[in-house]
């Protein structure tokens, strides 16, 4: 496999992207980044980015720049023109952003790693989804963290791009949406200039509070929406799962301050029920085989992957306490997973909630 960057005309003046994780959303970001398939509007300058990747295992890293594949991503080829790097310094030397598709929990130790490699002031955009523990900090302000910046006020542009986007289905160009989010305005225009293409639509917010925590908070239901499928509950009770878990996200984000009007977009209803629904869910499998009978020890143990709503579970019930917001579904949940609840008995306690006088 060749590990030189793709030619073109304008290659000198083309920006150089490094993607951090070889997971499935970091692969198909590096594939996004270098299709060729642009919407017409971007076809007369678009300009091919120069795509570097890195990894923490250098064992996969490896694997991949013999064959281009990797058994995360069944069916999926690395585009030649990638440039897999080993070493630390290699992929963020001359990088003009920086994607970071690590799982939420391991940012700060991976940014802490690469920190004396990562240039000052070069925007970094995250992929992952979900809260920190104990600090209850979202992607963008962990990465703040560990580069030693201010998470309120970080010395850099940050951003993130979310929605419902399951990884095999990007993968084969299926159509999806995206929202790119960020507090710069810069950055939203150049991660839509970069992301989009025929097949892949890609809106802007400044809501970036809002959509990082849409894209964690729906993990959690999807949890809950998978155990129903194991206790085989049927459409209507997941249905209204839905509708009821989007109001306990909206009114914890309505309370730390994020617009209202995320959540009932693509990336928050929209990135719910692809998540909810789709049989390749890690977080609604891992719900399904919870109601089926299944342990969480042995179901993450067995899982290649990491399932990033267990762990997200504890920093929204936090954060339900810290600003007092009501969330039975998701401290049903957080029952499930670590306090023992049965699957059966968690959907009793909802069901026999204390009644209420309007929806909300």
């Amino acid at each position: 496999m060749a590990q030189t960057p793709q030619n073109s005309k304008d290659s000198a003046s083309a920006p150089v992207v490094a993607v951090l994780g070889v997971g499935q959303m970091g692969l198909v970001c590096a594939s996004i980044l270098l299709d060729e398939d642009r919407t017409s509007a971007a076809e007369g300058s678009w300009t091919p980015p120069h795509v570097l990747m890195w990894g923490h295992s250098t064992q996969e890293v490896g694997d991949l720049m013999q064959s281009g594949k990797s058994d995360r991503l069944p069916g999926f080829r690395l585009p030649d023109a990638v440039r897999l790097c080993m070493k630390d310094a290699d992929a963020l030397a001359n990088a003009s952003l920086i994607v970071s598709a690590i799982p939420v929990q391991f940012v700060r130790s991976v940014f802490e790693r690469l920190r004396p490699f990562v240039p000052a002031n070069v925007p970094i955009i995250s992929v992952s989804k979900g809260i920190e523990n104990t600090t209850l900090l979202r992607p963008t302000q962990a990465i703040a963290a560990a580069l030693m910046d201010n998470p309120d006020k970080p010395a850099r542009p940050l951003g993130t791009l979310s929605g419902p986007t399951v990884a095999s289905e990007l993968a084969r160009c299926l159509p999806a949406t995206m929202v790119a989010a960020s507090d710069d305005d810069g950055l939203r225009q150049q991660i839509q200039a970069l992301f989009t293409t025929r097949y892949l639509r890609v809106y802007p917010s400044a809501d970036l509070l809002g959509v990082e925590l849409a894209g964690a908070a729906k993990n959690v239901i999807a949890i809950a929406a998978g155990v129903l499928d194991g206790l085989n509950a049927g459409y209507n009770a997941k249905s209204a799962l839905l509708g009821r878990g989007l109001a306990e996200i909206v009114r914890l984000g309505t309370a730390m301050g994020a617009s209202s009007e995320t959540f009932y977009g693509i990336a928050g209803v929209g990135d719910l029920a692809t998540t909810c629904f789709s049989p390749e869910g890690r977080n609604r499998s891992l719900g399904e085989a919870l109601g089926k009978g299944k342990k969480l020890d042995d179901v993450l143990a067995r899982s290649r992957f990491v399932i990033e709503g267990v762990p997200t579970t504890r920093s929204i019930m936090d954060l339900s306490r810290k600003y007092k917001v009501e969330m039975p579904i998701t401290q049903a949940v957080n029952a499930v997973l670590f306090e023992g609840l049965d699957p059966i008995e968690a959907i009793g306690m909802l069901m026999t909630r204390e009644m209420r006088s309007r929806q909300g």
